[in-house]
């Protein structure tokens, strides 16, 4: 995997951070659940206190295997009806597919794949709040909360990837919401890598990365998505001990170098493999290449004198920098 040294795009990373930036969510898609049991089967499949959830709430929930590891992570937003689940790009189909296969003859629930009809963007950046408004848009104001204006619904999410807006629109108004905005003056994000440097930079866990089958929640930085008063999950018992007897072995701390760090190359101390880097960029604010890296305790502190191949690297406490400038 190629590991960039620089910033490819510094009109887009200074939108990411102090202005505003849209980025277009690919392959991005909608799941809709519904009937009588619809909330019941999510909490006992997710880490999530769905029962918990008032319309107009949003969660993030992960579902992990048997033995904990992370299977999927997606956001849900509870509406009066309805459930809607937002998969990670890519995901959609192998999301209902697993809820599929969980639903009981007894249960009262249907998975519906909405994806060929929304598309989803993602508004980011300190002025993100200030400019939906000069388009009409109502804002939420709670973290994990969304409205809907015009038929498109806002999720408002500072806790879980860069911070910023989910918007979930008709596919066919996409293109023109993407133009008002732009219009109004978000910078569309081309460039993959910016959002890959900002993401890192603040120090949030991306599918794919670091939210994989390799890691479980508690591992991978998400540890606040696990709620600590509901029922049993899949997963559930070896989560909860972990948490109450302090046996989380590992954790997700970011490393700087003066060269690159290579996504899937080893951690080492003294010698010795201690974790993996799992996301790689180069930090604009900091000067020098910042990468991601799950990593065995008590080597996830800055005492720690760590290698990746032949280059010295140093943990830094997440988030490496502040939200915006």
């Amino acid at each position: 995997m190629q590991t960039l040294t620089a910033p490819t795009n510094e009109q887009e990373y200074t939108a990411l951070v102090s202005g505003v930036a849209v980025q277009a969510r690919a392959h991005a898609g909608l799941l809709i659940l519904t009937d009588a049991d619809r909330v019941d089967f999510l909490q006992r499949m997710t880490t999530a206190n769905v029962a918990a959830l008032r319309p107009g709430q949003a969660a993030l929930a992960v579902l992990t295997s048997p033995v904990a590891r992370i299977e999927f992570v997606f956001t849900l937003l509870c509406r009066e009806e309805e459930i809607w689940l937002l998969p990670a790009p890519g995901q959609a189909e192998a999301v209902a597919g697993k809820l599929q296969s969980q639903i009981f003859f007894m249960d009262k629930v249907k998975v519906a794949n909405a994806s060929q009809s929304v598309r989803r963007l993602r508004l980011m950046g300190a002025e993100a709040a200030t400019l939906l408004p000069t388009i009409g848009m109502t804002v939420p104001t709670a973290d994990d909360a969304f409205a809907c204006t015009d038929g498109v619904t806002i999720l408002r999410q500072e806790r879980f990837d860069v911070p910023g807006y989910e918007l979930i629109l008709p596919a066919e108004d996409a293109d023109e919401l993407s133009a008002r905005l732009v219009n109004a003056g978000a910078v569309e994000l081309i460039d993959a890598q910016a959002y890959e440097n900002r993401r890192i930079e603040l120090g949030r866990p991306g599918v794919g990365a670091e939210l994989t089958g390799e890691y479980n929640p508690l591992e991978a930085g998400l540890a606040w998505s696990v709620s600590d008063n509901k029922g049993c999950y899949t997963g559930q018992e070896i989560i909860a001990r972990q948490i109450t007897y302090d046996k989380v072995t590992k954790t997700l701390v970011g490393l700087r170098s003066n060269a690159p760090l290579p996504v899937g190359l080893a951690v080492t101390a003294n010698g010795r493999t201690v974790g993996t880097v799992t996301s790689s960029g180069y930090s604009p604010a900091l000067g020098g290449p910042l990468a991601l890296a799950v990593v065995k305790r008590p080597f996830h502190t800055g005492e720690s004198e760590l290698a990746v191949g032949d280059s010295p690297a140093s943990v830094i406490e997440l988030p490496a920098v502040s939200n915006c400038k």
